[in-house]
């Protein structure tokens, strides 16, 4: 049923439903206008109460998670933003290796967690700065290994229509490919996702390889300013990082955006980058790889907004 004036303003009083809200302290690069409405729900039965009342409003509706590999324009979006970081909560069986997770759960605690059981198969994900569900849509992957290869089904709504019943979708239908998922082009938000790990190995190993390849990255990745993470798709068998810095475009800056002179598939924000200076920055990139090797990159980057900035 759609939500009345009391049930807004219990969603309100609880903080689950804000006016207005900057999104720049929802993505990893701190950046990004403001939300007219943001829902951050810890339950996911309340987002199908939350997508009926969009609807009812006639307002457009998109998601978030950790914000990670995401771009939202300077000018913020317009209707109802849901934000699912607080939508947490891990089951794990450590005798069958079944893991379900719901989708805000950061994919490194996962990971974690997996490995202290003796569950091995996403030790890879240590250091990815993302959810379960944003993991699910983009493939996420690392150290050779991806979300496909151990993912069973996730549990989905519909962001439109009339229909915005829980609904569990098998892997088979998911048609994963190299940071790709259907998921990519259709209206669906990820609720939580199951997989399937290999039960009765070494915890002690397994800890001690989540450590390694987060040492790895955290080596190797400018961890210490804001950033989406890897920003392009590697244009395999080439990768995008050292597309970059063959171009000597490690360092180059448009406003306080730069391409990392630790890593060249990474775009920091130096403290005053905005999202302009960050999508120009991706652009001017792109153009000068084309030109000197006929490549075109592709962004891994989602971009939120810029259809109404343009």
């Amino acid at each position: 049923m759609p939500i009345d004036a009391d049930n807004l303003r219990e969603l309100q009083k609880h903080g689950i439903l804000q006016e207005q809200v900057s999104l720049a302290h929802y993505t990893t690069w701190r950046v990004g206008g403001p939300a007219q409405w943001l829902a951050e729900p810890s339950d996911a039965e309340q987002i199908p109460t939350l997508l009926r009342w969009a609807a009812n409003q006639e307002m457009p509706v998109r998601a978030i998670g950790a914000g990670s590999n995401l771009l939202i324009a300077d000018e913020g979006l317009p209707g109802l933003t849901l934000c699912l970081r607080r939508l947490q909560g891990i089951d794990l069986n450590g005798q069958t290796g079944r893991v379900k997770a719901s989708a805000g759960e950061p994919i490194p605690t996962l990971a974690r967690r997996a490995a202290r059981l003796g569950l091995q198969g996403l030790e890879w994900a240590v250091g990815i700065p993302g959810t379960v569900g944003g993991a699910a849509v983009m493939n996420a992957g690392a150290q050779g290994g991806c979300t496909a290869e151990r993912l069973l089904s996730v549990d989905v709504v519909a962001l439109e229509g009339e229909d915005f019943s829980i609904q569990r979708l098998e892997r088979d239908a998911l048609d994963f490919a190299y940071r790709h998922s259907a998921l990519q082009g259709r209206r669906l938000l990820v609720l939580a996702a199951e997989f399937q790990l290999e039960p009765g190995h070494d915890p002690g190993e397994l800890q001690r390889r989540t450590s390694g390849n987060l040492n790895h990255r955290t080596s190797t990745q400018p961890y210490k300013q804001p950033s989406c993470g890897s920003v392009f798709r590697n244009p395999e068998p080439a990768k995008a990082g050292r597309l970059i810095e063959g171009l000597g475009l490690k360092g180059r800056r448009v406003g306080g955006a730069q391409v990392s002179e630790v890593h060249a598939n990474f775009i920091v924000n130096t403290g005053e980058a905005r999202a302009a200076d960050i999508r120009n920055l991706i652009g001017m990139v792109q153009q000068k790889v084309a030109e000197a090797h006929g490549i075109q990159l592709q962004p891994e980057v989602k971009r939120l907004g810029f259809e109404m900035a343009a």
